[in-house]
């Protein structure tokens, strides 16, 4: 794009505190800091289309950070949750069969019971409707492009991202400048692997005392299924097949409110084979036994994918830095047994939200608020993290088979007496150094199936009403445009063409016969933000950035 000196100026307005994303946790944050100080003024920018339309999670929801931040919720007309918990199933699967694990062995916080099912993009509609009630101002279609710093390396605020901009990086007619949205402190909400976030953590060194952060990425299709096979408030979870032993992951399949079923995929992304295909596990799932039946004579409404935050404890970064602070997946606080996070991102951005809202009423600003980071450990978000920290490396390091058991007696040891006979164990590698070049692996073989329930990326990137402006510049950033092809593609076969769920990257060639001069294709407008490249790829040659605001997927009820 051109030079900013040969652009106008931002606009900028002034607030007291700036949210960068309007998820739960953003949402929270922006809903506790009115209802503590109600003259302070907040806003929040959404990338999205309208708040909702990137949430994406499965979901059975713990109500504790609901019923903090609204203790009524659940007696108002308007209540976004209404189907409970009522059976509760784990299974390990195999190709052909299924064993259930007896409810009686698993510890005490995998039970479901007391938890809703529904759709968390619902949720955050509600509590974007109570923020604006509470005053808070929100502006969908405005993605946070920028971080503002001031003299001192402080955060003051972000820029939204410039809109009307060609393909070729040249204004259009229809250009628009960003607007400069400063504060006193700004909040970042973003998720997973969000590109501000990123800089912030680099910049100030937040990962210092930590492990690295560990992603899974997980699938998610809604369907409307007959009602004869519909068993409300039925949960169930599963791992083994279609995973190899040594890969991680999991499953869900949720009935709630009419006729509607969640069925989900998770695959834990340090794993080590390039050619596994993470949509595919995904599809081939959905063709076992004790899944298909749920499904065939239904209808599929939508699909999605996005990146989660894995690496729990250990793995938590410094959440502020002079002027600003991380919450929920930004941060890292998903559950990974319990496959949940969006709890811990309302508590965090409660806690976050008080502590901004305090430092505020004594007169400071663009500070590091070191209480809210301090705190975080001792609270609900800390009790339900420390007790499963070693799932995750327990899993990585031994497998499905016997890291399985191992982290299920870690959990009860914790749960029962407050310790872990392994203590706190280490993550190890980064999720982009796992991968093993191709001679080293087993091709793995998707074979296409004739099924009802199983479909390809195209169809399925269709149904997630996915939309770019064409016309714009590519936000998926390659540092060395190269490397795809004489690096990833010798030694890893490029895996982005597999690992990526939306199909925006492919390698053509000028003749398919003799695989002769390849080509690298990115195809960005089918990109669904579910930011797995930026975490996979081996050189760590992608960027992902945020495209022109109101662009992705549209989801409606996920």
């Amino acid at each position: 794009m051109a030079e900013d000196t040969e652009l106008p100026p931002r606009e900028s307005m002034e607030y007291d505190v700036v949210v960068v994303g309007a998820g739960p946790a953003g949402l929270a944050a922006a809903i506790r800091l009115k209802q503590v100080a109600p003259d302070l003024s907040v806003v929040v920018i959404e990338k999205g289309s309208e708040p909702g339309a990137h949430i994406l999670s499965g979901a059975v929801i713990d109500p504790i950070g609901l019923d903090r931040l609204l203790p009524e919720w659940r007696t108002r007309d308007d209540a976004p949750l209404k189907t409970k918990v009522h059976e509760d199933h784990f299974l390990l699967l195999s190709e052909k069969a299924s064993i259930r694990i007896p409810n009686i062995l698993m510890p005490r916080l995998m039970n479901n019971h007391g938890n809703f099912i529904g759709s968390l993009g619902n949720v955050v509609r509600f509590l974007a409707s109570e923020a604006e009630n509470l005053g808070v101002e929100i502006y969908p279609g405005f993605a946070g492009a920028e971080v503002l710093y001031g003299d001192a390396g402080e955060v003051v605020g972000v820029a939204t991202g410039d809109m009307g901009v060609g393909r070729d990086g040249k204004p259009k007619d229809s250009f628009t400048r960003g607007m400069e949205l400063k504060g006193k402190y700004t909040i970042f909400a973003e998720g997973a692997r969000g590109s501000l976030t990123k800089q912030l953590l680099s910049k100030y060194d937040l990962c210092a005392n930590c492990e690295p952060q560990k992603f899974g990425i997980g699938f998610k299709e809604l369907w409307r299924i007959p009602k004869e096979k519909h068993k409300d408030g039925l949960v169930q979870h599963s791992f083994g097949w279609p995973l190899a032993a040594d890969t991680g992951g999991g499953s869900f399949l949720y009935h709630f409110d009419d006729d509607l079923v969640s069925i989900g995929f998770v695959v834990h992304l340090n794993y080590s084979n390039p050619t596994l295909s993470p949509f595919d596990e995904f599809q081939r799932f959905k063709t076992h036994p004790m899944i298909a039946p749920t499904l065939e004579g239904g209808e599929r409404l939508s699909y999605g994918a996005r990146a989660l935050t894995e690496g729990g404890w250990q793995s938590v970064p410094k959440l502020v830095m002079p002027g600003g602070a991380l919450v929920g997946c930004a941060a890292g606080f998903m559950n990974v047994p319990r496959i949940k996070g969006s709890h811990n991102a309302i508590v965090s951005g409660i806690l976050c939200a008080e502590h901004i809202a305090a430092a505020i009423a004594e007169g400071r600003a663009l500070d590091a608020v070191d209480a809210y980071d301090a705190a975080w450990r001792a609270s609900e978000i800390g009790r339900d993290l420390k007790p499963v920290r070693n799932v995750k490396p327990l899993w990585s390091k031994y497998g499905t088979y016997v890291g399985a058991p191992l982290f299920g007696l870690d959990m009860w040891t914790n749960e029962l007496f407050g310790f872990s006979f392994f203590g706190t164990l280490k993550h190890g590698k980064a999720d982009y150094e796992t991968l093993k070049p191709l001679s080293e692996v087993t091709p793995i073989v998707y074979p296409k199936r004739a099924s009802d329930v199983v479909f390809d990326k195209l169809s399925s990137v269709f149904v997630s009403n996915t939309n770019h402006e064409e016309d714009q510049p590519v936000h998926l950033k390659l540092a060395d445009p190269a490397i795809p092809i004489a690096r990833n593609l010798p030694i890893y076969g490029e895996p982005a063409r597999l690992y990526c769920p939306a199909g925006v990257y492919e390698v053509v060639y000028a003749d398919e016969a003799t695989r002769r001069d390849p080509r690298f294709v990115i195809n960005a407008q089918n990109c669904v933000h579910c930011k797995t490249c930026d975490i996979k790829d081996p050189a760590q040659n992608i960027t992902w950035v945020p495209p022109e605001g109101g662009g992705g997927p549209n989801y409606p009820n996920m």
